[in-house]
């Protein structure tokens, strides 16, 4: 029902009343919608809600029937800007839980979501937001790297005929072609402990390591899972996510797709890690957040890896650790410990010759119930990026200037660009201090292949005395993304 046929509801109700209120019934209450009508309440777990119709957190209180809101968009190849077919997407909350099972692009590309949201009086979508994940076989998925989802508000919906429909720039999705290769495929799911009705199997990060590196999936609502392009050979399967402990498992995969796996819950308690930031040469009232990267994901010459729903401090929402910070819930495994990994206007301070400065690999064990961080991290000021993809990714026409910010104390730069699949595909190294400019800018002179997407990273150093140089700041991890859109 859109909102021209509620507010006519509306009158109509109101018109209908006018007889009981001349007989001084003006105290009464209209009556109650019927059951499972637009407007009337319902129970989550058991939904009698009319078709076309959802039961949704209302403005006032409880639940009732309202108009279901859609996801709508379409799945592209990032090349040449066709559809993908059977790519698997779903929508996750802010803490990066699935509030959707998975759909499946059809021929043309195209998919729907539903997706909860409470509702305004009207049965509008009030504030909820969302990020899309998307994946297919023999395409990178997204997100990855520094190709981040931007949010999808709720409140951007349309009414459209009986539905709410949310479809712009946001809900379409570019994949990356891989390199051609033979690629097969895992299946299956996550099954939790008898009694575990409300595991949180949904959205956990399951990982297939291999001799040829590792490659992952996302698990939906009901713990169902696809890894796509899985090297043939023997794979260590593993899931995680915050709040739950899960088996891993050895594998064999063929040329054909295995089916079925599937891994178990433990009735084994998860671990609390805790440590600090130290925050050096920072503005003021700056704040930063920490994530754990599965270990197995990590690219250490890119520095990027694969971050489990639920495993970050904050948990969720803008970042807020200026000293101690805490991960509870983190399963058994091993990881890599990232300080203002996000665009918070800090990273991660360049300088290995300074304790707090280095790369931290940790183990979790299931007999630990807490493991407290030896250092501290040493977090500082970021390089600002200006231009390519100040702050989202960027597209351009041609190969760009790449501009940044000077660093008024540097002796110069080093300046590397790498594409979205973690290769360095262009540096320009020893580039002169930018003394006396607001900006240094260096023409860019590497690839830019259409549909592919590129990150530059700039270091800026001293070098006291013509010794070694001496690193001192840094690009931020996520910022300086631009891309070549397909014809």
């Amino acid at each position: 029902m859109s909102l021209r046929r509620f507010a006519s509801r509306f009158l109509l109700l109101s018109v209908g009343a006018t007889p009981l209120l001349a007989c001084g019934s003006d105290d009464e209450p209209p009556p109650p919608p019927p059951p499972g009508a637009f407007g009337s309440s319902c129970n989550p777990e058991q939904s009698v809600c009319k078709t076309g119709l959802v039961c949704a957190e209302a403005a006032e209180g409880g639940h009732r029937c309202y108009e279901e809101l859609i996801l709508r968009g379409m799945v592209e190849d990032a090349a040449d800007g066709g559809p993908v077919e059977a790519a698997r997407v779903m929508a996750v909350d802010e803490e990066g839980a699935p509030v959707t099972d998975v759909a499946e692009t059809d021929a043309e590309g195209h998919y729907e979501l539903a997706v909860p949201a409470p509702r305004a009086s009207d049965g509008a979508p009030a504030s909820a937001k969302f990020t899309l994940r998307a994946a297919a076989q023999d395409y990178q998925a997204f997100p990855n790297g520094p190709r981040v989802a931007l949010p999808i508000d709720a409140r951007d919906a349309v009414a459209e005929a009986d539905r709410f429909v949310v479809e712009s720039a946001l809900t379409t999705i570019d994949l990356i072609p891989l390199p051609e290769g033979d690629r097969s495929a895992i299946t299956g799911s996550i099954r939790a402990l008898d009694g575990h009705a409300d595991a949180p199997i949904g959205g956990l990060l399951v990982v297939a390591n291999g001799d040829d590196g590792a490659v992952s999936g996302l698990s939906d609502k009901d713990g169902s899972f696809e890894i796509f392009n899985v090297p043939a050979g023997e794979h260590e399967l593993k899931a995680y996510g915050a709040g739950i402990q899960i088996e891993s498992k050895s594998v064999t995969v063929g040329t054909k797709p295995l089916e079925g796996v599937e891994l178990h819950e433990l009735d084994e308690a998860t671990t609390t890690v805790s440590g600090s930031v130290q925050l050096v040469n920072a503005p003021g009232g700056s704040a930063t957040s920490v994530i754990l990267v599965v270990e197995d994901t990590f690219d250490a010459a890119a520095v990027r890896g694969e971050a489990p729903r639920g495993l970050r401090a904050p948990k969720s929402g803008a970042p807020n650790v200026t000293g101690s910070f805490m991960i509870a819930g983190v399963p058994s495994g091993k990881y890599v410990v990232l300080a203002a990994y996000e665009n918070d206007g800090l990273v991660r301070d360049p300088d290995t010759a300074i304790a707090g400065t280095d790369i931290v690999h940790i183990e979790i064990t299931a007999d630990e119930t807490t493991k407290t961080l030896d250092q501290s991290f040493k977090v500082t000021a970021a390089l600002a990026t200006v231009s390519p993809g100040a702050d989202a990714p960027e597209a351009v026409t041609a190969k760009p200037d790449l501009v940044w910010k000077d660093d008024s104390s540097e002796d110069g730069y080093d300046l590397r660009v790498f594409d979205a699949l973690g290769n360095e595909v262009w540096q320009s190294l020893g580039l002169p201090p930018g003394k006396g400019s607001a900006n240094v800018s260096v023409p860019y002179a590497g690839p830019l292949e259409p549909g592919m997407y590129y990150q530059f990273r700039v270091v800026s150093w001293r070098q006291p005395g013509k010794g070694d140089p001496s690193p001192i700041s840094t690009t931020e991890d996520l910022r300086g993304v631009f891309f070549l859109p397909a014809d």
